[in-house]
């Protein structure tokens, strides 16, 4: 499952770049775990986020060969947001991806 958490947090990393590239995010460019994504001073836009969970989806399903939803009630009615930093999300991902696997 070590490699799974890798190959997830490649997969945030990398569409955060591209976000990061593509709509003018300097502070997103090299993404760490406690990169802020969403909520507070440094965070994206809702519209931003929307684009990036969406790229996470796609990616997912090219890489590891199964369809994830990650924006879901679930997701949502968390206490702590799953899409705050890298590394939240990165873990949601790692979660829906070992649920597939079930």
């Amino acid at each position: 499952m070590e490699d799974l958490k890798r190959r997830a947090f490649e997969i945030v990393s990398k569409a955060v770049v591209e976000l990061a590239e593509d709509m003018g995010f300097p502070s997103l460019a090299t993404p760490v775990d406690a990169t802020p994504l969403f909520g507070g001073d440094d965070g994206i836009d809702s519209l931003s986020l929307v684009r990036l969970v969406a790229d996470i989806e796609r990616a997912a399903e090219r890489e590891l060969g199964k369809t994830i939803v990650l924006a879901d009630e679930r997701a949502m009615s968390r206490r702590n947001s799953p899409f705050r930093t890298v590394g939240t999300l990165s873990e949601l991902l790692y979660e829906r991806a070992g649920e597939s696997h079930a």
